[in-house]
């Protein structure tokens, strides 16, 4: 099948850095980098519960600030939280991005996911903290709101990525790690579109938990499985990614990791079809342990993404979750 991918998913116009207060310093790094790489515009958005009077903003923050503020809803953001936004906006216009801030008040995943839609966003940016080994504990109740919902994807830097360089940003190698091969394309295809603007290479590898090898390898050998994981790739980019599949048993989160690891991964990407608030909080979260453990930033693909790129997405507890990347 042929994915209906947006062209702004790969190559974006514009990303939204979803910003916390403090700011997540390696979070904006890649955020940065990002519209550098893509010419993109770059929007800083801030949430908060609640906003102070308009004259709070008037004093000791730069009048270079305050030109780019714009608000969605009446009223201002609290001097601190101006404070910490205007290192980043100046940072981002002294490396020749567009750049503006935006804030709102209200709940912090409810409002990315608005003002993404609002500035025409194809790509969102978000850092989390937390560190653990199980469920939202892993990326922060807001992150994870956030790569389930979204209608684009959604970059999150994670507890164990270090501040790169923006000089040093960029894919080398593009690893899709395929749970379903039956509905794996936009996943595939998507990651061979970033993989051809950022001139990497593509690997397509597929994880079969230990205790299915059996049963999946007597429907199909390897050989016909590596077969079709190279049908999604889209045609016209075969020559550029030079795809390569992979066939491997074994624990998929732990496969992914290691395997990111080992070849120094600079990106993952990953389809998130099991992605629930069940799966966050259990063993079966996969996506989320990558995000937790994974030492570069992690793209998701939400349902609605999926879909929109042709995926029949049926979301039930216990089901495995799709992973892609881009190394």
């Amino acid at each position: 099948m042929t994915a209906a991918l947006r062209p702004e998913w790969s190559k974006p116009g514009v990303i939204l850095f979803a910003s916390e207060v403090p700011a997540n310093e390696e979070a904006f790094s890649y955020a940065l980098a990002q519209a550098i790489e893509n010419r993109a515009s770059l929007v800083l958005f801030h949430a908060c519960e609640a906003l102070s009077n308009p004259g709070a903003l008037s004093g000791g923050v730069g009048a270079d600030l305050v030109a780019s503020l714009e608000y969605i809803e009446p009223g201002s953001v609290q001097r601190a939280e101006a404070r910490a936004l205007a290192p980043l906006a100046r940072r981002a216009r002294a490396a020749g991005v567009h750049c503006r801030v935006v804030v709102r008040q209200g709940k912090a995943a409810d409002e990315i996911l608005e003002a993404a839609r609002e500035c025409g966003a194809g790509r969102i940016v978000v850092g989390t903290h937390a560190r653990g080994h199980i469920g939202k504990l892993l990326i922060g109740s807001v992150a994870e709101s956030v790569l389930r919902r979204a209608h684009v994807p959604v970059l999150i830097v994670g507890p164990e990525v270090p501040g790169n360089p923006v000089q040093s940003f960029g894919p080398r190698i593009v690893l899709c790690a395929v749970s379903h091969v039956a509905t794996g394309a936009p996943v595939v295809a998507f990651a061979a579109e970033v993989a051809d603007k950022l001139h990497a290479r593509l690997i397509v590898q597929h994880v079969i938990r230990d205790q299915e090898c059996k049963d999946v390898l007597a429907r199909r050998c390897a050989e016909e499985i590596e077969s079709l994981m190279l049908d999604m790739v889209p045609l016209r980019l075969r020559q550029k990614v030079h795809p390569q599949p992979v066939v491997t048993p074994g624990e998929p989160a732990q496969k992914l990791i290691d395997q990111s690891r080992a070849l120094n991964a600079d990106l993952i990407v990953m389809g998130a079809y099991g992605a629930s608030v069940f799966s966050a909080i259990s063993r079966h979260g996969v996506v989320y342990r990558v995000m937790a453990e994974a030492q570069c930033p992690v793209m998701t693909l939400s349902p609605a993404v999926l879909e929109t790129g042709g995926a029949r997405v049926k979301i039930v507890e216990l089901t495995e979750t799709y992973l892609a990347g881009v190394i």
